[in-house]
């Protein structure tokens, strides 16, 4: 490596006054690039050049240059102050720190006021912002490097102009649907919806559809984090060969998947369908499901007030907002401690509430004897009914699809009156469109509705194959909670009613079905 000694160049922080940081970026990592190693190799060279050594690096992979340095995530703690003392940055080029004039000066100036080397790959020796030559260069490549990252953000608009023109696609696939491509990193040849991640979603709005008020997005993004299933910036990772970072669903992006017409199989930009010359959207491929389904999964989304209860709950424990105290009727809370298991107890006479003022002794059982009790007499009681599910049927759609004819048709009548259509040619297009949509309308019109609507189905399983199945405490917990299941917990001095069913004995729940 040209003759660096890499283990003379890199040590940990010793208080030289030339410990550095090795700062190295890139925004799109393939397989195929040798550029880590090539700016790796120019980092130590820098690096020794100034007498210098590298204590730790930086490495952002897959950040644009056009992020400011202090929001990345690996170099950002290092200049925020979040991370150990070192004396100074090394990268390979200017442009490795920034592809912005703003961001580049600011981290030059910071290194500068901070008393830092800021040394780059081929500038001889630090850069010294104080004088007026290195300034002028030091600007004039972070400025070269601008100019080349508007004209890449340039090319690259023209192309998706040009392939949105075209009705094809371009960038990342929406969660649900995959690229196929006839060789690695080819052209698009289709778009089809990928088995897993559309089955994944369509599982979700099953599950909201059937019961709106008590199932969420912040619920169901808690569950896809249970079953360890792969949020969708990992799982667009893991289907381009790159690994998977661990991070988390969160409600909100849940939400916005859900509520995008691009489930529906369009071609979207900014958020909206693109539309062809015939004022419809653009279809890719069959969507995730129909216009009708996404209609109620907007109106069943919209802001409104839910209930807390335990599904939106990411702890495992299986009769939390299930198990009440037999004194006072308060939930139950948990308690862990390094010394003792865990375990279920009343605490809310400790936290000063009214409603147990009088609550003692206060009952307290171990959670595993309590759940193994519930299991056992839920089981016994309900594990051989069937299970029949609530689904949403959308019926034949025929009241969206006369809505979203209305709305296109509404919106050619408004270019129209703008002036889009007054050339001949044009207007003589809109006539035969116009037209069009209104036999279209006429036709839909008169074919009957099938209203859409919730219905029951059988699974085929029972109570207790489903109880086997279930992935965890919480999904325990949800079969409890669509039973209507509570579990009243006495103290062992309290005198506990009799209830069909259930076995009895110090510290034995009374177990209903409400």
């Amino acid at each position: 490596m040209r003759g660096v000694d890499l283990e003379t160049v890199e040590r940990p922080f010793d208080g030289c006054g030339k410990c550095l940081l090795g700062v190295r970026r890139l925004s799109r990592m393939k397989a195929a690039t040798t550029s880590p190693e090539r700016q790796r190799e120019n980092v130590l060279s820098a690096a020794a050049a100034v007498g210098g050594h590298i204590i730790a690096w930086a490495d952002d992979w897959e950040v644009s240059g056009a992020t400011d340095p202090v929001t990345r995530p690996r170099l950002g703690p290092w200049l925020r102050g979040e991370r150990a003392p070192f004396d100074g940055l090394v990268a390979a080029a200017v442009d490795r720190l920034g592809r912005n004039v703003v961001d580049c000066l600011n981290t030059g100036y910071r290194m500068r006021d901070e008393g830092r080397l800021l040394v780059t790959y081929g500038h001889e020796g630090p850069w010294d912002l104080d004088d007026a030559v290195d300034e002028n260069r030091f600007t004039m490549e972070a400025w070269g490097a601008q100019m080349e990252l508007r004209a890449i953000q340039r090319r690259n608009r023209d192309a998706t102009e040009k392939m949105r023109r075209a009705g094809r696609p371009k960038g990342k696939p929406s969660y649900g649907f995959r690229f196929l491509r006839a060789s690695v990193g080819g052209r698009i040849e289709r778009v089809e919806l990928h088995p897993h991640a559309a089955g994944v979603l369509r599982d979700v709005a099953r599950r909201i559809l059937a019961d709106a008020e008590l199932v969420t997005p912040s619920g169901e993004a808690a569950r896809l984090n249970r079953l360890g299933e792969l949020a969708p910036i990992d799982h667009l990772a893991v289907m381009y060969g790159r690994q998977a970072q661990g991070r988390p669903w969160y409600p909100t992006s849940l939400r916005n998947i859900l509520l995008s017409e691009a489930t529906l199989g369009y071609l979207m930009h900014r958020g909206r369908p693109v539309l062809d010359r015939s004022g419809q959207p653009v279809r890719l491929c069959e969507g995730v499901w129909d216009r009708a389904m996404h209609e109620e999964l907007k109106r069943v989304l919209t802001p409104r007030e839910t209930p807390f209860v335990g599904r939106r709950s990411n702890r495992d424990y299986m009769l939390t907002e299930v198990a009440l105290c037999g004194n006072c009727h308060n939930r139950l809370f948990t308690q862990t401690s390094a010394l003792q298991p865990r375990r279920y107890v009343c605490t809310v006479r400790n936290k000063g509430w009214r409603s147990a003022r009088d609550c003692r002794p206060a009952p307290l059982v171990m959670t595993h004897r309590l759940d193994a009790w519930v299991e056992e007499w839920f089981l016994r009681t309900y594990g051989d009914g069937m299970i029949f599910e609530t689904v949403y049927d959308p019926g034949n759609g025929v009241r969206e699809r006369i809505a979203e004819i209305r709305a296109n048709r509404e919106r050619l009548r408004a270019d129209r009156q703008s002036g889009l259509y007054d050339a001949p040619d044009d207007a003589e297009w809109f006539r035969q469109r116009y037209a069009e949509m209104g036999r279209e309308l006429a036709l839909l019109e008169a074919e009957p509705e099938r209203a859409p609507g919730l219905v029951q189905r059988p699974t085929g399983e029972t109570v207790a194959d489903r109880w086997a199945k279930a992935a965890d405490d919480q999904a325990r917990k949800e079969i409890l909670l669509d039973f209507g299941v509570r579990v009243t917990l006495f103290p062992a001095s309290a005198p506990v009613r009799w209830v069909p069913g259930v076995v009895h004995g110090p510290h034995r729940p009374q177990t209903e079905r409400g």
